[in-house]
């Protein structure tokens, strides 16, 4: 037996007066509201209503059952209300981890566009330059800018895409020389990204389209790439960047790019999160958003 069913029907009969009257507004015959009401005496153990061939009574225990049955009810439709205006309006807190540099210099830029469309979620961003576990550590949603991303359960969507350049001080090239080639890279201080797949390799693509692959070392990892920006601009060496961490400097001329003919492997903008069959509102509008804003966008 159904017993929120039966719950159903038993409130039905006590407020239209009539097995019949609640069969028609339930959407089934009267035999088979009197027989839920007869399974659900029987599971309790108590009679609830008191029958005649012309009209019925509730008993005393009937009359305590329907009065708390009732209330469970108008809980359980509240509830659904609520479920129904959270899908209808995205809300609530929304928990989002990105790389320390995309959230600072990037995500902070256009997150009160999308606060502003939607005022009823609230933003939590947590920037961090580790791989976080999303269901254990409690996020909605991350981002991610990398080459690839390893298998896993996760729904990944790919927004969009970034240049990456190779970039040093004026200064350091004042008296290391500028590298015509990617090889000779080996003979230079080189700036690693140690939270990077292959951190001491560099990959270059050139006009014709050909692969260069070069080993490279220097005097600095960091695992962010705000602070290889730093020590570049100080002069400590070249350094590998995607374009939105380096454009300012670009522009102020605190750093050049290097190896101008040659392109390092882009990377792309990624949204992690959960796999769901009902993907929860606030993640969707969240997605969706970042996709538009990045539709067809390279940080050039």
């Amino acid at each position: 037996m159904d017993q929120l069913t039966a719950l159903r029907a038993l409130r039905r009969v006590v407020e239209l007066g009539s097995f019949t009257a609640a069969g028609a507004v339930l959407g089934i015959s009267h035999s088979i509201v009197s027989r839920q009401i007869r399974q659900l005496e029987s599971q309790l153990g108590a009679q609830l209503l008191n029958r005649t061939t012309r009209r019925f009574a509730l008993t005393a225990a009937g009359q305590a059952y329907y009065l708390a049955s009732r209330d469970i009810l108008d809980a359980l439709d509240a509830a659904d209300r609520a479920v129904a205006m959270h899908q209808a309006q995205p809300s609530g807190s929304l928990r989002i981890n990105a790389p320390m540099a995309f959230g600072t210099l990037e995500l902070a830029a256009w997150l009160p566009d999308f606060t502003r469309r939607y005022p009823h979620i609230h933003i939590d961003l947590v920037c961090n330059d580790r791989i976080v576990d999303l269901i254990e550590d409690g996020f909605d949603v991350a981002l991610r800018l990398a080459r690839g991303l390893p298998d896993s359960t996760l729904v990944a969507r790919q927004l969009g895409s970034s240049r990456t350049l190779a970039v040093a001080s004026p200064a350091y090239l004042a008296r290391h020389g500028h590298p015509a080639t990617p090889q000779d890279l080996a003979q230079h201080d080189c700036l690693l990204y140690s939270s990077g797949e292959k951190p001491a390799e560099w990959s270059f693509t050139d006009a014709g389209g050909a692969t260069h692959k070069v080993a490279v070392r220097g005097s600095l990892r960091a695992n962010t790439s705000v602070a290889l920006r730093e020590a570049a601009v100080g002069g400590m060496g070249i350094a590998g960047a995607a374009d939105f961490i380096v454009r300012d400097a670009l522009r102020s001329g605190q750093l050049v790019e290097v190896l101008p003919g040659y392109t390092l492997h882009p990377r792309t903008l990624y949204a992690l999160y959960p796999h769901s069959r009902q993907l929860s509102p606030k993640v969707r509008v969240f997605v969706d958003f970042a996709g538009q804003h990045y539709q067809n966008r390279h940080w050039d």
